[in-house]
């Protein structure tokens, strides 16, 4: 019984870092179709194509926790490991739908390819950074990377004002037009949005090695787990 449970944990870990290997891969996409047009719908098509991985990654683990906590009854520590997952890969999911919402408005919009002037190709850096490394944080345990990535979101929302002001530049000299303005300002902001997203997997990992989540500038106490 005990070696079937460690089993799933570490199937449980695998797939956890499968699905954010996805998101990343997604958020690079986005990035690329940012600084060149070369295979554009191809790259669209496998963010898409991704986009359903993650959906399909999201279930899988799902069924993992639960299989977890209703036939083995994890305790203290692994118990806040299982409920972490199941709330972390929710973000994840949602990651992988704004790197499709981003990829649309590059193929369908008004942008001029490749994007410049504006520092929006420094948040998609910033947002793959942040996903890799809340996911790293899960899988090593690594309290004081959680920490970093949730330190980080302040890079994050620290670009997208420099982004904002940037835009409106562009806008009152006539650089970008308004469409362009629009359609740039909205992918930033779904790359802020990422950032919040990865922030939230970082919060989770930190409840599941400390036992207490934060909520802004509130932190409560959810399980009082006795280890």
């Amino acid at each position: 019984m005990r070696e079937r449970y460690l089993e799933k944990l570490a199937q449980l870990q695998n797939e956890l870092m499968d699905m954010g290997l996805l998101c990343e891969n997604s958020i690079m996409k986005t990035y690329r179709l940012l600084v060149s047009e070369d295979l554009r719908d191809e790259q669209v098509e496998e963010i898409n194509k991704m986009e359903k991985e993650i959906d399909g990654k999201e279930q899988a683990i799902e069924s993992i926790c639960v299989q977890l906590l209703l036939r083995q009854q994890p305790m203290a520590a692994d118990l806040r490991r299982i409920s972490a997952a199941l709330k972390l890969i929710t973000d994840l999911e949602r990651i992988g739908d704004q790197a499709i919402d981003i990829a649309e408005i590059i193929q369908t919009g008004s942008i001029d390819i490749p994007v410049k002037g504006v520092s929006i190709t420094d948040m998609a850096e910033t947002a793959i950074e942040m996903v890799n490394r809340s996911v790293e944080a899960y899988v090593n345990r690594d309290l004081q990377l959680a920490r970093e990535v949730i330190d980080s979101d302040d890079k994050m929302d620290a670009l997208f004002l420099d982004v904002r002001k940037e835009l409106n530049n562009k806008a009152e000299t006539g650089a970008f037009s308004s469409d362009q303005v629009l359609d740039l300002l909205m992918i930033a902001k779904y790359y802020e949005r990422i950032g919040d997203h990865a922030t939230n997997v970082a919060e989770w990992v930190e409840f599941s090695l400390t036992g207490i989540h934060r909520n802004g500038e509130q932190v409560h106490n959810i399980f009082a787990p006795q280890d």
